[in-house]
């Protein structure tokens, strides 16, 4: 069984105490070693975000995407 926050008494703890421990915890399980995305991948991410940044008004809205999205899914 998993402990709960109430059997570790974390429950006692501040808001702010909690906020703290979250933290270390989610802190606590991200990869130590090298990044997630190869080289490769972070150029793509940096061209694409350049582009982005060239072009801001390039985008189509989301309630277009939604509409066009659920046409395609209830013809």
């Amino acid at each position: 069984m998993l402990p709960t926050i109430e059997s570790l008494g974390l429950d006692r703890l501040t808001r702010d105490e909690r906020m703290a421990l979250a933290h270390d915890l989610w802190a606590s399980v991200l990869p130590k070693g090298p990044p997630l995305l190869s080289e490769a991948q972070m150029q793509e991410l940096e061209r694409r975000a350049d582009e982005d940044d060239a072009n801001p008004d390039d985008f189509i809205p989301w309630e277009q995407v939604k509409a066009e999205t659920h046409a395609r899914m209830h013809p």
